[in-house]
């Protein structure tokens, strides 16, 4: 039962209180706009006309009350953004959630009660189905509340009288439920019809049966990400401005991909952005968004998802609404962290250590290490993160030691301007591992490594065997053993599979 009421609650408080009506009409040409709201009882001096966008509402417009007994005219040459907005009192409570769609003249009259069946609206098709619609689900709520009030009384001592409410509750939902399906299909092309599909959940068929008479467990999961927009217009921009596409665009990003491979996430970002029409609005809203979601996250991998996204749009001139210097900045973004990426072979360093930098003998190359993993450790003696990052690193170090189970170097990388401070530092603390800096290396190590954006501390985890990098970030120091061993099951269950 509680899985039943659940359901037909979420659709009631979500469908009475957001999901409203509108279509895609042609209307006859008409200029600008005129929005009449004749409020019974309102004493309010102002009124406020907000637009949903993202999870947020944006200040459209305000009137005044014209009349002193609650006439409220929106009336100008310009035309609104078409989607859901809400109507806010002058106290900031919402009189109205309502469609402003192709037919921005209509006149809505309303109470201060807030009661929908009180309401209605004249010249307008999409908030007069919005509002039968509304009208339904209250009803449906009462009914159900009250059903549900009976149940809670009888499930523990009259097994018969609970399941007759019990059924009273399924039979409600389910009439709702068509009651939904009706209008969808009644008029397809309403943005309030989108609106009601896009809330339902795409039904995934049951798993094939494989050779050795399982039931396939790859498909589902797949069929899932796949469908995940069956139920949205994505080619439609007035999504932008509806309650239901921000919350989706979340769920998928961070529940459905986000322990994905790099190249799963990087497929199906390729195909969302393909349901979108170039350089639409919505084809610059799902770039501009998972821009920042994977170039902000702390998970590894997702910087190169970032990485990709950048590459395929910004770099390929498919981003118009982007000037020279900000294209720019994604191309010296995307060179600094392209080559660090996990998989990518890391940069050889070849550095002089801290007592003997002009001993050719004692230059120490990040290839030369002799444990299985090699961890780049930048620094900066005057950085207080890095000397207590430095100390647990320590102890890491000498607590695997002592059981003989170090199975890593540490290339330790000073970046001190003043040399002399740095190898005061280093000899000091008496780290025992190979600490190396100074004016001298191979390469610009900072710049190989993109320490001048990242800045210090810095950690990078080399597999010495074919030494490619796979840890980016810095992690905490006590989580290093606990890395390596799920690296090495990881590695261990794609050989046994055959993937290399």
């Amino acid at each position: 039962m509680k899985k039943i009421f659940l359901l037909f609650l979420t659709i009631c408080i979500t469908l009475t209180s957001l999901d409203l009506s509108a279509q895609k009409h042609k209307y006859p040409a008409v200029k600008g706009h005129k929005l009449v709201f004749d409020i019974t009882g309102a004493n309010d001096k102002i009124v406020y006309l907000a637009i949903h966008y993202r999870d947020k509402l944006m200040l459209r417009d305000s009137a005044y009350n014209i009349n002193n007994k609650g006439l409220f005219i929106f009336e100008g040459n310009e035309i609104y953004d078409e989607g859901l907005y809400t109507l806010v009192a002058e106290d900031k409570h919402p009189y109205i959630n309502f469609i402003i769609d192709g037919g921005q003249n209509f006149t809505m009259f309303l109470d201060t009660v807030g009661d929908v069946r009180n309401f209605r609206a004249e010249n307008s098709p999409q908030n007069s189905e919005m509002l039968r619609f509304q009208r339904k689900s209250f009803t449906a709520q009462k009914k159900v509340q009250g059903y549900q009030e009976s149940y809670k009384k009888f499930k523990d001592s009259n097994k018969d009288s609970a399941d007759f409410y019990y059924k009273k509750m399924e039979d409600i939902n389910e009439e709702m439920q068509n009651f939904i399906t009706e209008l969808i299909e009644k008029n397809p092309t309403f943005l309030f019809s989108k609106l009601q599909k896009s809330y339902r959940q795409v039904e995934v068929p049951e798993a094939p049966i494989l050779p050795n008479g399982r039931p396939d467990s790859t498909f589902q999961p797949y069929y899932y990400r796949l469908h995940f927009w069956d139920n949205f217009d994505l080619t439609d921009r007035r999504f932008l401005f509806l309650p239901s596409f921000e919350p989706k665009l979340k769920d998928y990003f961070e529940r459905v991909l986000f322990y994905q491979e790099t190249d799963t996430i990087n497929k199906y970002i390729d195909l969302l952005y393909g349901k979108a029409e170039n350089d639409s609005l919505m084809y610059r809203y799902m770039v501009e968004w998972t821009t920042h979601f994977f170039e902000v996250s702390k998970i590894l991998g997702h910087d190169a998802v970032f990485v990709h996204i950048a590459k395929e749009n910004q770099l390929k001139g498919k981003c118009k609404w982007m000037d020279e210097t900000l294209i720019g900045k994604y191309e010296k973004r995307v060179k600094g962290l392209e080559p660090l990426l996990i998989g990518s072979k890391s940069i050889e360093l070849i550095i002089p250590d801290t007592t003997q930098s002009d001993d050719p003998q004692h230059w120490f190359s990040s290839w030369g290490m002799e444990k299985p993993y090699v961890i780049l450790w930048f620094y900066d003696p005057t950085c207080p993160t890095c000397k207590k990052e430095s100390e647990k690193l320590r102890i890491v170090y000498d607590s695997l030691e002592i059981i003989g189970k170090r199975n890593f170097d540490v290339y330790g990388i000073g970046n001190d301007k003043d040399t002399e401070r740095w190898i005061k530092y280093v000899r000091e603390k008496n780290y025992p591992w190979i600490n190396v800096g100074g004016h001298k290396a191979n390469v610009d190590f900072l710049e190989a490594y993109n320490i001048y954006e990242s800045g210090n501390p810095a950690m990078f985890i080399i597999d010495n065997k074919d030494k490619k990098i796979i840890l980016n970030k810095r992690i905490e120091m006590s989580a290093i053993p606990e890395f390596l061993e799920q690296y090495e099951k990881i590695q261990a269950l794609k050989r046994e599979r055959g993937i290399y």
